[in-house]
């Protein structure tokens, strides 16, 4: 059966890739659908961009297969129409004009000279349209990295690190035109190193590390895998102790006289516990890891075992 033209799935399947000795991308499977934002984490290192680049034809893989709608990159059949790419710092030529750059694009993309005042309004560059990109600063310069992306309607957007640069106004205004261009049917992949910086943005992510897959599921579902914690002083060291024993908490840190960190167990539980038991106590304070904890938790080096994942999730450890 021929692949689906309006098949706008990225697939990656069991892909791997060798530089000399080092092995950038290990055994990679995940799937990323149409309509929704998905991140693409993992540390610095970890094989993100060696897996775009393989995912748009320029790296070659050592086995397996990166491939949108059943098709690589080489055998869509308008590229330019299907994805649109951006991978890192766009060069510019600082004499010339943000309109003029689309325009130069423009023909390559198969796209009239109009588009390009189309995507300068959408990623909010109309005003300086006609400025030299010289004069432009790196938030300016993300934004019209983005616009060239968008040139050409694509439904597939693969965009490595694209919050680099932006104030946090602009990282607002990119949050919500991602969450747009999803809303209108189209796949987007969007790496970043940073979880914090995308959580607000995502629908899905796909983790990373050591080129290997450590997790992959909804954010909804990676949320639920978060530990709540809780650090408890006491000038009752002892019955602190035997309170924390009796009841079986987990230890996130060494002993401590009057002191302990607990995991998997809330300040709800831990406050009735001590009253019932006569312990008086000084601080009570809750520790929740939250979504950017556990990722750092997922891809730590733990001697090859990944952390607590859930869905498609194999070994993994930072790189």
């Amino acid at each position: 059966m021929p692949p689906d033209p309006d098949d706008h799935t990225i697939r990656v399947a069991h892909l791997s890739k060798q530089f000399g000795t080092v092995r950038a991308v290990d055994d990679l499977s995940f799937e990323v659908g149409p309509g929704r934002v998905t991140g693409f984490l993992g540390p610095n290192g970890a094989g993100k961009t060696t897996t775009l680049r393989m995912l748009l034809g320029l790296v070659r893989p050592t086995s397996g297969t990166a491939t949108i709608g059943g098709r690589t990159y080489a055998e869509l059949d308008r590229p330019g129409r299907t994805v649109g790419a951006a991978l890192e710092a766009a060069s510019f030529h600082p004499g010339r004009s943000a309109l003029d750059h689309l325009r130069v694009y423009a023909p390559q993309v198969g796209v009239p000279d109009s588009r390009a005042s189309e995507v300068l309004q959408l990623v909010g560059l109309g005003a300086v349209a006609d400025r030299r990109v010289g004069g432009f600063s790196l938030g300016m310069r993300q934004r019209l990295g983005l616009a060239t992306t968008l040139l050409g309607d694509p439904p597939v957007l693969l965009l490595d690190e694209p919050a680099n640069g932006l104030d946090p106004e602009g990282i607002r205004w990119l949050r919500v035109l991602l969450r747009t261009l999803a809303a209108e049917g189209r796949t987007v992949l969007v790496s970043s190193h940073v979880l914090s910086e995308v959580e607000q943005t995502v629908d899905d992510v796909v983790i990373i590390a050591r080129g290997r897959l450590v997790h992959a599921s909804s954010l909804a579902d990676l949320a639920r895998l978060a530990r709540p914690r809780v650090r408890v002083t006491s000038p009752d060291a002892a019955g602190l102790a035997a309170l924390v024993q009796r009841a079986g908490w987990a230890r996130t840190a060494p002993d401590e006289p009057g002191v302990a960190e607990l995991s998997d167990v809330t300040t709800a539980t831990v406050g009735a516990a001590a009253f019932a038991a006569g312990v008086e106590l000084h601080e009570l304070t809750g520790r929740d890891a939250g979504l950017e904890g556990l990722f750092l938790e997922l891809v730590a080096d733990r001697s090859g075992a990944a952390g607590p994942a859930a869905g498609a999730a194999t070994d993994g450890a930072a790189a």
